[in-house]
């Protein structure tokens, strides 16, 4: 049931991967980077395998066994291994399917008029090393298996997280200022009690005195002189 198998960095024995055999039948993709494989000629059938990935490793021939091991091949990667010539390429032309093939770093591509020839040998591939016959990249086949739909749903996450504290703030800012105009406005009632009760205290001070002891208090409040004080001042 297995569909997808990864031995990067496995150290193959003899050129071979022990355990990899054609056990894996449903097997659509498999990656063997830097396992020091000399040859592709220990791999089982795998008949239903579409990406085969073989990047820095010591090959350097023998492709006609991929023609009949893995006839319906689509994608293969052969970046850094040791193919030189651009005949070494031609047993590919046996894989129909095949429209994306990777050559980095091997020396093949220092040839002059590499991109040519090999599009002119193999005019099934679509894309070399990620690039078409004009020179336009290649799309990400899939953006889910890179990651790239996980941190988009990460980002939108953590953004909906900022927007809801956001308003979580807003919403204590708010509380506060209701808080502090409630506490003003008690403030306020009690000043005014205040003001009020020593109001009605001088009120009932004055009205403990006798009437005109009152009413010269208030003439003096007033600004006024007492009558009294005014017939006194003539005598004299």
């Amino acid at each position: 049931q297995v569909k997808e198998l990864v031995l990067d960095n496995c150290r193959s024995d003899d050129g071979k991967i022990i355990g990899l055999s054609s056990d894996f039948e449903n097997l659509e993709f498999l990656s063997m980077i830097n396992v020091h494989l000399m040859s592709v000629s220990n791999l089982p059938k795998l008949n239903k395998l579409r990406k085969l990935e073989l990047s820095d490793n010591r090959v350097s021939g023998g492709l006609e066994v991929l023609a009949e091991r893995t006839p319906n091949l689509t994608h293969l990667n052969l970046s850094g291994n040791k193919i030189k010539d651009i005949n070494t390429l031609e047993p590919l032309k046996k894989l129909p399917n095949l429209h994306s093939l990777d050559l980095f770093n091997c020396e093949v591509t220092m040839l002059i008029n590499y991109r040519e020839s090999v599009f002119t040998l193999l005019p099934q591939l679509t894309y070399l090393d990620g690039f078409d016959a004009d020179d336009e990249e290649a799309p990400d086949s899939d953006p889910e298996a890179d990651g790239e739909g996980l941190e988009d749903e990460y980002e939108n996450g953590e953004e909906d997280d900022l927007d809801e504290e956001v308003i979580d703030d807003e919403e204590d800012e708010d509380d506060d200022l209701e808080g502090e105009e409630e506490e003003d406005g008690v403030d306020d009632e009690e000043e005014d009690e205040e003001e009020d009760g020593e109001d009605d205290e001088e009120d009932e001070a004055d009205d403990d005195l006798p009437r005109g002891e009152k009413r010269k208090r208030n003439l003096e409040d007033e600004g006024e002189e007492d009558p009294e004080d005014e017939e006194d001042d003539e005598d004299d």
